[in-house]
């Protein structure tokens, strides 16, 4: 069997400005704050017997593209930290932490995301599924793993690698 071949994609628009928070061990939780991040992605597999390409470049741009617009320019939410409650009410969202309320939002301004903690490495893995469950039901065929990286800033970057058919 002949060995995968690797693509990678990182373009100037593969970009989004978001605010976010983390909490941290104990009974501690940053303040709200924002970075400039970007997003890196590769994928292995075979060559496409036809085209001769693992996977067209543009399509892998426009489901990475779409993933990031949809969080660009917004507070990024976790609805899967304890530590954190996010409830939507008409058209604002109300954020408590350690049960205090603590932030309120227009829900337009807000990306509420089914992610433990707004770290780079959770944006990484959700992106990563997201991109994994999508070219899977685009027909998709031949590839093997995929590599989502997210840049916070320059020099701090969290890569989550998935195997396709997990």
């Amino acid at each position: 069997m002949p060995e995968p071949f690797r693509i990678a994609v990182s373009k100037d628009y593969l970009i989004f400005s978001s605010a976010h928070f983390i909490t941290m061990k104990g009974h501690h939780c940053e303040a709200l704050h924002g970075h400039n991040y970007r997003v890196g992605i590769a994928v292995e597999g075979a060559l496409d017997e036809e085209a001769l390409f693992v996977i067209d470049f543009s399509v892998l741009k426009q489901i990475v593209r779409r993933l990031v617009d949809a969080i660009d320019h917004r507070v990024l939410l976790p609805t899967g930290n304890p530590k954190i409650t996010v409830r939507e009410e008409a058209d604002r969202v109300l954020v408590a932490v350690f049960g205090e309320p603590k932030y309120v939002f227009p829900r337009r301004d807000c990306a509420i995301l089914p992610i433990g903690n707004s770290t780079a490495e959770k944006l990484a893995e959700y992106l990563a599924v997201q991109v994994r469950d999508e070219l899977g039901t685009g027909g998709a065929r031949g590839l093997e793993r995929l590599e989502v990286e997210v840049e916070e800033s320059p020099g701090q970057t969290a890569t989550c690698t998935l195997l396709f058919g997990d």
